[in-house]
């Protein structure tokens, strides 16, 4: 099969080992009030576990990432997938907190980082020419495999109990993920070193320990880890502070429970963000394209908060939300090794990935805490328009010139 036709199905697969991987974190929050209800926990007690599994999946990732780039994805994806299939089976038998953050937290968090830091990883190696469309399709998959399975679970919960929903899906999604990954290949290394549309690349592979060192990664850290915080707190916390806002379970749009709908649509907008500006980014630039995204995302926050008395419009709206936030995971990582190059792609992304690890922190445990001592979400909402505005104008005003510096520093490699 010719290069440019494998490269097609590597993506196939890698699509469906993501998609895969996606509920642990994406539907989490339907089960939120029974666990609170089997462990007798409070809700930022149970939010704890949702932010050891994302601080797992992202700060093991540049340790992860070495293993793959020395041992390759194919083994190691495999055993990702599994072991977030058997956190999820271990979780329906815990019966405390310990015994949540040590299933659902750890082993979720640990086989979830090790597919998506490897997929994106070997995504930006095949597509060297379309790196923000390859990395937002697989990325897609992190959002739109939670899409398949949210209505799904919700009735499962509901008829059968969250341990019953934990077990099946858990089974179904490790096995499925365990196949998807026996077909990963790994490309020549020559196939990596493609010019891209959007212009030239730097001749040079940087290692880990020198891109540390580097003032563009730490602000390319800084950014992600503010636009995380306000995405993952909408994650973790939508049946919240939706339930505060009166969109209850027994509240109907369409016909259709409002909470599930929402979720779902959010699945949809939140996958389709990623392909389509990771797309766009190919043509216009990834701090360009930064900045349409996030400034657009924290208006779509004020637009949430103004459309939270009518149901219709405020599922509508939470869809817009997901739309300007999803990108991060096509736009950070094509960004990352169009700067730093290929080689290395795969560790250099996990260090980068470790910002979600500290968003995750902020938008889970700490927003409940503010919210707990305000008694009121708008402060929380107030923080994430303001982090989500600033990052948007840090993309043009300081990484575009700072990351334009540093490339012009090394010699340019021209491929036609």
């Amino acid at each position: 099969m010719q290069l440019r036709s494998a490269r097609w199905v590597q993506l196939g697969v890698g699509l469906v080992a993501m998609m895969t991987i996606s509920s642990p974190q994406y539907v989490w929050t339907l089960f939120v009030k029974p666990l609170q209800a089997a462990t007798g926990a409070s809700l930022t007690g149970i939010q704890v576990t949702i932010s050891l599994l994302i601080v797992l999946q992202t700060w093991l990732s540049p340790l992860q990432g070495t293993l793959i780039e020395r041992f390759g994805p194919r083994p190691l994806v495999m055993a990702g997938c599994a072991l977030s299939g058997l956190g999820w089976v271990l979780a329906a038998h815990a019966e405390s907190l310990a015994g949540l953050y040590l299933s659902y937290g750890l082993f979720c968090g640990v086989g979830t980082g090790i597919v998506y830091v490897g997929i994106v990883g070997h995504m930006v190696r095949w597509f060297p020419d379309r790196r923000g469309f390859a990395t937002g399709v697989v990325a897609a998959g992190y959002g739109f495999g939670a899409m398949l399975t949210t209505f799904p679970i919700a009735g499962m919960l509901a008829a059968s109990g969250y341990q019953s929903a934990l077990t099946v899906f858990g089974i179904i999604l490790g096995t499925v993920g365990v196949l998807a990954a026996l077909l990963l290949r790994v490309p020549p290394a020559a196939w990596t070193k493609v010019q891209t549309p959007t212009g030239p690349v730097a001749d040079r592979d940087v290692s880990s320990r020198a891109m540390l060192q580097t003032p563009v990664f730490w602000l390319m850290f800084a950014m992600m880890t503010m636009v995380s915080t306000g995405g993952l707190m909408v994650i973790v916390q939508f049946s919240s502070f939706s339930r505060d806002f009166g969109i209850g379970p027994n509240v109907l749009v369409w016909g259709l429970a409002a909470l599930p709908l929402a979720l779902t649509l959010d699945r949809v907008t939140n996958g389709l963000t990623r392909p389509v500006f990771g797309a766009i980014s190919d043509r216009i630039g990834r701090e360009n394209t930064m900045a349409v995204a996030f400034i657009g995302e924290a208006a779509a926050i004020v637009a949430l908060l103004t459309a939270r008395h009518s149901p219709t419009a405020y599922v509508l709206m939470s869809g817009v939300v997901f739309f300007g936030w999803g990108e991060i995971f096509s736009l950070f990582p094509s960004t990352l090794t169009d700067t730093f190059g290929t080689v290395h792609a795969t560790s250099n992304y996990g260090f980068l990935y470790m910002a979600q690890g500290i968003g995750s922190v902020l938008g889970g445990p700490v927003a409940a805490a503010i919210h707990g001592a305000s008694g009121s979400w708008m402060p929380v909402f107030g923080l994430i328009v303001v982090m989500d505005l600033a990052t948007g104008l840090l993309a043009v005003l300081a990484l575009k010139p700072m990351r334009r510096q540093y490339q012009g520093a090394a010699p340019i490699l021209a491929v036609a």
